[in-house]
């Protein structure tokens, strides 16, 4: 049987305070100009509880931007593995995040499995938070079915009229609620409340572009050829940023830092990204993919494509940060409703 439990609006603070008082936490802070970010906080003053998404998604605790994963010494051949982690809770996490933490986790524990990753991940308490409305007009979590809630999560909070209902979801999350004690059960009431919720969210959230959650893939299935690669090519700059603020992008260099007595070193891991232009070349001077058009078209691919292919289910999670960021305004639905338009 699910286990819900109510905390009153005006407990949040005392519920953070307690948390913090056991483990690190970190939650959306407003950074100003409208961006947030995941930030250490200690209570609920500093939270920005309804956020659009941060501007790195909580990928950042789980693949860290640059990790260090081998000490070395060349003189006597000895290699040290390195293991980083950090014992935190991520509050306030939204849904399409929590999606794109599960897209993560399904790559990272494919044989043979990351333990650098799967360590980290034991390490990290996860409380989601749900979007009762429309984060802005760049999100699309409803095509790729990540407006609701579903899993991922230890504890999973809604706001109601009054309060918060939890969903409590792990044994963690049942041991975060015990040990804070600021919560109480939830009663037939909140949970009408919560129904509430759900069914007016089912007539705001709608499919944001022309194609529904099942036609996606056709699309792709059909676009490999498609003029809109090349109009995206001639916008794209290839900075980088849209892989860079994913969710699911996992794509890194390993790379070695030898000091100066050429002796001692370390070998480090660090994001790297799709869209820029040596990522596919190979010592023998090839490219696999010479222009930014084709570097686009790899990205949407590896979107709505090779990823349900392979585990099943879209790596875009609707969260918009992508076009968000885009320099050259490159709009993620304007390229489905233009693939659509060409194809269908």
């Amino acid at each position: 049987m699910e286990q819900y439990k109510v905390l009153k609006k005006d407990s949040l603070d005392e519920f953070i305070r307690r948390l913090s008082a056991h483990d690190k936490v970190v939650a959306p802070v407003s950074r100003g100009y409208n961006t947030f970010s995941f930030q250490e906080v200690t209570g609920a003053e500093a939270i920005a509880l309804h956020y659009i998404p941060t501007i790195l998604p909580p990928k950042k605790y789980f693949m860290p931007q640059r990790e260090h994963i081998v000490s070395y010494a060349v003189s006597s051949n000895e290699w040290q593995p390195v293991l980083q982690y950090e014992k935190l809770v991520l509050f306030g996490v939204h849904t399409c995040d929590l999606a794109g933490i599960q897209c993560l986790n399904m790559v990272f524990s494919e044989k043979p499995k990351d333990i650098n990753y799967i360590v980290r991940k034991n390490k990290l308490a996860i409380i989601g938070f749900e979007c009762n409305r429309y984060c802005d007009e760049y999100a699309s979590c409803k095509v790729v079915d990540n407006h609701l809630p579903n899993g991922g999560y230890d504890l999973f909070f809604t706001e109601l009229e009054d309060s918060f209902i939890f969903h409590v979801n792990t044994m963690l999350g049942e041991q975060m609620v015990k040990k804070t004690g600021v919560f109480t059960e939830a009663g037939r009431e909140h949970l009408k409340q919560l129904e509430a919720v759900r069914e007016r969210k089912r007539t705001l959230f709608k499919d944001e572009v022309t194609v529904d959650h099942h036609t996606l893939k056709l699309l792709f299935d059909k676009g490999a050829s498609s003029a809109v690669w090349g109009d995206l090519g001639k916008r794209c700059v290839a900075c980088g940023n849209c892989t860079n603020v994913c969710p699911t992008c996992y794509c890194f260099d390993i790379r070695d830092e030898i000091q100066l007595d050429f002796n001692k070193g370390a070998r480090v891991r660090q994001w790297d990204s799709c869209q820029n232009e040596e990522f596919a070349s190979v010592s023998s001077g090839e490219n696999f993919r010479k222009t930014r058009g084709e570097r686009q078209r790899h990205r949407y691919m590896r979107k709505f494509k090779y990823p349900l292919e392979k585990f099943s289910r879209y790596f875009c999670t609707g969260c918009g940060r992508c076009t968000r960021t885009c320099m050259a305004k490159i709009s993620l639905k304007e390229t489905i409703n233009a693939l659509a338009k060409e194809l269908m």
